[in-house]
């Protein structure tokens, strides 16, 4: 009874699977990290990895319905993109003054365009749509047969229908979701005097 074997090894330390799971989930931040910053170089390869995702469908000549589904996807982030993130529709609704809402007259203190999806959380989830879209075309199994005009019609009128309204709110609510033509202000000129 005496006779206990006692390993050497502590009960909570992680195994190897854990720690190479673990330096790979570090690798992929630190990638992602060091790209944060190069918002045009993130746009051209978002870009161009997409038209790489068109040539593979028109090659392919298949995988219809997962490009409208990526399409519809990609429309829903630009949504969110272009969307405040507390809606001043639902906010002059309700009328609470719990949290910040756009400025609706020139009277009114300026406030800065908060989008509801952040321009880096846009870029991530389109690539990541993108890539799981292109593990669909690796299977035949979703190439599901259909008249592709169809979708394309349907995907243009989904985006005419969802973009006039867009555009309605932002005329509605005074708000654009771009600093571009916004005024910019330099610096006053210091005066050194020696």
């Amino acid at each position: 009874m005496d006779n206990i074997e006692v390993s050497e090894d502590p009960v909570g330390q992680p195994g190897p699977v854990s720690k190479t799971c673990t330096r790979i989930g570090q690798r992929y931040q630190k990638l992602l990290d060091d790209v944060t910053p190069h918002v045009k170089w993130r746009w051209v390869i978002a870009i161009i990895y997409n038209i790489l995702f068109m040539a593979r469908i028109i090659v392919g000549q298949g995988w219809y319905v997962v490009t409208y589904a990526l399409a519809i996807y990609h429309l829903n982030l630009l949504l969110a993109f272009l969307s405040p993130k507390i809606d001043p529709g639902l906010a002059m609704m309700y009328d609470d003054e719990d949290g910040p809402a756009l400025p609706t007259r020139s009277t009114d203190e300026f406030r800065p365009f908060e989008r509801r999806l952040p321009e880096f959380k846009f870029w991530y989830s389109v690539m990541k749509a993108t890539t799981i879209a292109f593990c669909f075309t690796a299977f035949q199994v979703f190439n599901i047969p259909v008249f592709w005009p169809i979708l394309v019609m349907y995907f243009i009128t989904l985006f005419c229908i969802t973009m006039k309204r867009q555009i309605k709110h932002m005329l509605r609510y005074n708000y654009l979701p771009f600093s571009w033509g916004k005024p910019k202000y330099a610096a006053a000129p210091t005066t050194d005097t020696i």
